[in-house]
């Protein structure tokens, strides 16, 4: 068997060949001795000098096919900034797409699309949209991965006319890390999206669809030079203030409703970069709270814990550095520090990422074969996170990552590498391997269960037991235009805990296989069509099968923007708490659909059989259901209306089970591009409460921002109280970036 030596060199010498056998064209940036003042039209005289770019190529849904309108770029750099300027003429101006909205909300829009690697390795991309009112979005891109929690401070603006409309972006070099050289590296995608009967976009490149790399088919963007790499600092202090009130016993409507105290809070962190590629930020006594609530989940018949995404400013920036498929590190588990640091250095190939917290209140997973529970605690505890990834070039890279967590004569340690090699063109090798030793808080009173892990003979109570185990990944996928096929294994041992992650499954082996072709009609109300086939068993650690199963699935993208997804478990059957379950027939439905800037909406569903997941399971038939549409009647306000239900009876006696919805609907009116008023409802019939959401917001910028808000929550009980309000609470935020 070849050394993992040999194996690295074997990657790193094909992924040279890889990146060495493109031929990519390249762009200029021109140098300006001061800066540009952004007005959206391109009107200062310096615009003249640099290079027109011509985005000339549909990609989407044509197949490098002549754009349909003209769009042309231009890139400038001053000391401080890097500049693009865009014309996208439009034949049909009064068509264009656009709303004014908070950042991030506009990839329904017209926008352009501005991909800067900064590194030239093609692994992390810098992802800018600009739309015509001048509303930015950013991501992150790692791999194939977009990352919507990433943002950075840079400046926009732009201006519709006659003939369609301008934009001007100025991204400071402080917002960016690159590495210290004379003359930058950087590759550069520059397209634009114009939605119409189909979403469109243009390229300033042909995109092969045969090479999944998207990164790597952009054009070398050169000219800049001698970039001054200056210390950065940045302070954020920030002031919370809020005054709750809730009922005495949250069961009892006659128990008296109580107004606690008004309090604050006072924190702040430090963000410095004495180089582009090191980044050092701390933050103490941190407002770890959320302003943006999280959206209601039904958690009916549903044995594992639900995964909401994190939205707190600290975890968010650089957090894919700490991803990985296995999700041994989930950042809501650190649930309320005293303080934290963040360190992370990107050297050539080489990135390393430090995250470390203390936390007063530790929330803990705790995962199993069927189920898993989640609890919080008083006991505090200690979290290291460290990652270091070496990159071969055109996506490929070798990593290691390691989390611990010591607290209260407990810990939790894990360990482990990563890898994906991208070979071939369209071709991934994949994989992880982490390792887990677990001493178990001893206090029952945070936790007690009967349940057993596997055949161990563990328990999941936190009753001081020591233990240790493994979890394991591989896979290898083909990504082309036509044909594409995964084929995949993963385990988790019995005792395998990844505390500081989200692991909610354990004892159990998966192998899945999953093919799928392609077809991109011409001259068609169908722009793509696909069928997919998974088939997939799954093992527990004593060799017991726990499920089996076929999906026939396909789907089309036709005019309009509607997509529309059927899918249909031909087999299903799985062996839950003892019982089998040999069919399990499903229907799967999905519509997605665009059609103009005023309704835009989404369906989602699920009909057939389905086991009810109680110590008593049974055969049950009935539905899941999700729907969310969106108005827009004018550029300015946006209603959300979101429902989700969840029905199931008894096959055998017709007995209702459950039955139950919830309702949202989020209302909000954008004044400009800093300030908006919203209120979000929501009626949860499960649990019979209303909850109520009104916010006001100004943001300067990601990081400069003011709230203030209220929230509360009434549960409806048996009369003669009928609603009445359990929660409340006001609130307000400010938060301000000093940079130098």
């Amino acid at each position: 068997m070849r050394s993992l030596k040999t194996l690295v060199g074997l990657m790193f010498v094909a992924s040279l060949s890889n990146a060495q056998g493109t031929d990519q064209p390249s762009v200029y940036a021109v140098r300006i001795d001061s800066n540009i003042k952004l007005t959206g039209k391109l009107d200062d005289a310096r615009w003249m000098r640099a290079q027109p770019i011509e985005i000339n190529y549909e990609i989407q849904p044509g197949e490098n096919t002549p754009a349909p309108q003209k769009t042309t770029a231009k890139i400038l750099y001053s000391a401080e900034y890097i500049y693009f300027g865009f014309v996208c003429e439009d034949t049909r101006s009064s068509e264009i797409r656009a709303n004014v909205s908070d950042r991030d909300k506009i990839f329904e829009d017209d926008f352009i699309i501005v991909f800067l690697d900064t590194y030239g390795d093609k692994q992390r991309t810098y992802e800018f949209f600009v739309n015509p009112f001048g509303i930015q979005a950013d991501l992150m891109r790692s791999g194939n991965n977009e990352d919507a929690s990433f943002d950075a401070v840079w400046y926009s603006a732009a201006a519709i006319n006659d003939h369609g409309w301008t934009t001007e972006i100025a991204i400071p070099f402080k917002s960016l890390r690159f590495p210290s050289v004379v003359e930058q590296p950087w590759n550069v995608l520059l397209g634009r999206n114009y939605p119409r009967a189909s979403r469109a976009i243009f390229s300033l490149t042909p995109i092969d669809r045969n090479n999944p790399c998207l990164p790597c088919q952009g054009a070398y963007l050169k000219g800049i030079k001698n970039i001054e790499t200056t210390t950065s600092i940045e302070f954020i202090p920030y002031f919370v203030g809020s005054s709750s009130g809730s009922l005495n016993d949250e069961e009892d409507p006659a128990s008296g409703f109580e107004n606690h105290p008004v309090i604050g809070r006072v924190g702040g962190g430090v963000k410095y970069s004495p180089d582009p590629g090191l980044l050092i930020e701390g933050v103490l006594n941190p407002d770890f709270s959320q302003v943006e609530s999280d959206a209601g989940q039904i958690s009916v018949n549903t044995t594992f814990a639900l995964f909401y995404p994190e939205k707190r400013p600290f975890f968010l920036e650089g957090s894919d550095l700490f991803q990985n498929r296995t999700n041994i590190f989930y950042s809501r588990t650190i649930n309320n520090p005293l303080g934290a640091l963040k360190v992370s250095e990107k050297s050539g190939a080489l990135s390393i990422s430090y995250l470390a917290a203390a936390d007063r209140n530790t929330a803990y997973i705790i995962p199993g074969e069927e189920e898993s529970d989640f609890e919080s605690s008083e006991h505090s505890s200690f979290s290291n996170i460290a990652r270091m990834r070496y990159d071969l070039g055109n996506e490929s890279f070798l990593g290691g990552m390691l989390t611990t967590r010591n607290g209260s004569d407990a810990h939790n340690y894990v360990g482990g590498v990563d890898w994906n090699y991208f070979f071939a063109g369209n071709y991934y090798f994949r994989g992880e391997f982490f390792y887990s030793d677990t001493k178990e808080l001893n206090d029952l009173n945070v936790f007690s269960s009967n349940r057993i892990f596997g055949s161990t003979g563990k328990t999941a109570s936190f009753d001081g037991e020591s233990y240790n185990g493994t979890s394991f990944r591989t896979d290898l996928r083909r990504d082309a235009r036509d044909y594409s096929f995964n084929i995949s294994y993963r385990e988790t041992s019995p005792t395998f805990q990844a505390q500081q992650g989200f692991v909610t499954s354990t004892n159990n082996r998966f192998l899945t296989l999953d093919q799928s072709y392609t077809v991109y009609p011409t001259n068609s109300f169908i722009d793509r069509a696909y069928i997919n086939v998974e088939a997939g068993l799954h093992f527990n650690y004593d060799g017991i099968k726990k499920e089996r199963w076929l999906v026939l699935s396909g789907g089309v993208q036709m005019k309009s923007q509607t997509n529309i997804f059927i899918g249909t478990l031909l087999v299903n059957e799985e062996l839950f708490k003892g019982v089998y379950f040999p069919r399990l027939p499903r229907l799967l439905v999905e519509v997605n659909s665009q059609p103009s800037r005023v309704i835009s909406g989404n369906f989602f569903g699920q009909f057939g059989h389905f086991i009810n997941r109680e110590d008593s399971p049974e055969l049950g038939t009935g539905h899941n259901l999700n729907l969310r549409i969106t108005l827009r009647p004018t550029n300015r306000f946006q209603l959300d209306l979101s429902y989700a239900r969840a029905r199931l009876s008894s096959v055998a006696t017709q007995e209702l089970f459950y039955d139950g919805y919830i309702a949202r609907t989020t209302a909000t009116y954008q004044f400009t591009s800093e300030f908006f008023l919203r209120m979000i409802g929501q009626y949860n019939s499960f649990d019979r409460i209303i909850d109520l959401y009104p916010l006001f917001s100004y943001k300067l910028n990601p990081f400069t921002i003011f709230y203030a808000g209220f929230t509360s929550s009434m549960t409806e009980f048996d009369q003669p109280y009928g609603f009445k309000q359990t929660v409340r609470q006001f609130f307000l935020k400010l938060q301000y970036l000093w940079r130098s």
